[in-house]
């Protein structure tokens, strides 16, 4: 199936406001409080980096659990929380109501409003960030280890007691529908759309995460309230901390931010979906570049070839500067800046994507570079040797790329938890990559890429200049 989408000549430049207005983290600190957490900031350890983490899972009185690790090389604690759910629990037309949410929340909580809130956030040298994705909806709190009951306190009141009073809510409403106006003249925006719908129809992943400007209009507090109660309860929640404070007293504060929540959490069921694969969409332009998209079935975290397609991607794509993508359409012939290919795992579908830009002329024998690299690797697989390299990296960068500072650690406790991991993931983990063997991975490669692609292009025309590239033209 072909789909072609004209959307104007050219790709204007890119104005738009971020997805979730999350402003807590771009709140003015006092300027002790801004001097002081920039310096602690900038000379924080990764606290595993260095030595072996000590993770303790920490239960409090009222059953709230959370994952610690305690570090008095600096005084800060970091917090990083989720609730399962996220944007798929927007209602039929309300979508962007989540995403909307979470630029509430510091919005004025409890007795505070909006201005009143805010100060004490100020005033308490605390950062406070909000934002809903996909599958679930976070939240996160940076302070001094000596002004934490301020801070934890401001907290508490943001997670159970949000106000959602009207001027807020129009004003923040105002952000987001800017963006969106913004991203329906951005043909790139637009395009990641229509690739969406291509993907998932009739599916939540569908659908814009912060809505549309219709769906944005509709949505009232009660909509909010609904939402924030039917959410934020304690059996969908998981809970990371690092830092400055030890476990009986996490115990107390953990049962301070959640122990009122509703015990349950009322969610609409979502269906688990299979990626649309074999289609042709095309969003034409005239500009001198095009972006080329191709997605292949992916692989559940929880899959037992998990690890073997994970290596299997990193040999293909995954790795910058190394992956045969990157020295066959690159290195080789020059025809593209950067080439990748990404697993993406998700809680109710997976992909593998392909993502590169060219020149629009070299669009054709680009794609055509790309689609042999991937049929080489379905067909024979990688080296012995490319397996071997890619074990050793993958073991050795997981400490710089995800517990290099404070609040990576705690995202990276809470992305365990979410995937149900254990706690002892981390040490478990070499010995899980080190034990695929090169069969494994040939199977994984045959499994996801000896199929029919999803292909969008971005840019000219290019059907026609591919049927010519195959046909010898």
């Amino acid at each position: 199936m072909v789909t072609n989408l004209n959307v104007g000549a050219a790709l204007p430049s890119r104005h738009r406001a971020p997805p979730s207005p999350t402003r807590g983290e771009g709140k003015t600190l006092s300027a002790f409080a801004t001097l002081f957490l920039s310096l602690l900031f900038l000379i924080l350890p990764g606290v595993s980096a260095r030595a072996a983490m000590n993770i303790q899972e920490v239960t409090s009185p009222k059953g709230i659990t959370a994952w610690l690790v305690e570090d008095y090389s600096v005084p800060i604690i970091a917090i990083r929380f989720v609730f399962d759910g996220g944007s798929t629990q927007d209602p039929p037309g309300k979508e962007g109501l989540a995403n909307l949410m979470t630029g509430l929340f510091d919005e004025g909580a409890g007795d505070l409003d909006s201005e009143a809130f805010q100060a004490k956030l100020d005033d308490s040298g605390a950062e406070m960030s909000f934002d809903a994705s996909r599958d679930g909806t976070y939240g996160a709190m940076r302070m001094l280890a000596e002004r934490k009951d301020a801070g934890f306190d401001l907290l508490r009141l943001a997670v159970n007691q949000p106000r959602f009073d009207q001027a807020p809510i129009d004003r923040i409403r105002a952000q987001v529908l800017s963006g969106i106006i913004a991203s329906q003249r951005d043909p790139d925006t637009v395009a990641q759309a229509k690739w969406r719908e291509a993907l998932y129809p009739g599916h939540p992943y569908a659908r814009p995460d912060d809505g549309t400007a219709q769906s944005i209009a509709t949505i009232t507090p009660d909509d909010l309230r609904a939402f924030h109660k039917a959410n934020f309860a304690r059996n969908g929640l998981h809970v990371a901390v690092v830092g400055a404070i030890d476990a009986q007293t996490l115990k107390g504060k953990l049962d301070m931010l959640f122990g009122d929540l509703p015990e349950k959490q009322v969610l609409r069921p979502v269906a688990d979906v299979d990626l649309k694969l074999g289609d042709h969409l095309e969003v034409n332009y005239d500009q001198p570049q095009t972006s080329l998209q191709l997605a292949y079935p992916g692989v559940k975290r929880s899959d037992p070839d998990f690890f073997a397609a994970v290596l299997m991607n990193e040999i293909l794509g995954g790795s910058a500067f190394t992956s045969r993508l990157f020295e066959e359409v690159r290195e080789k012939r020059g025809l593209a800046y950067s080439v990748s290919s990404d697993l993406m795992d998700q809680k109710y579908a997976s992909a593998l994507v392909v993502t590169t830009a060219t020149r629009s002329d070299r669009a054709p024998r680009t794609l055509a570079v790309v689609s042999d690299v991937i049929k080489r690797m379905a067909t024979e697989g990688p080296t012995e040797a490319e397996l071997a390299a890619t074990k050793k990296y993958l073991i050795g960068a997981y400490a710089v790329n995800n517990l290099d500072s404070s609040d990576s650690i705690a995202s990276t406790l809470v992305g365990l938890q979410v995937d149900k991991l254990g706690i002892d993931y981390m040490q478990k983990r070499a010995a899980l990559i080190d034990g695929v063997t090169l069969d494994q991975v040939k199977a994984a490669a045959k499994k996801l890429l000896s199929v029919e692609p999803s292909v969008m292009v971005v840019g000219p025309p290019l059907l026609a200049q591919v049927k010519a590239v195959k046909n010898g033209g």
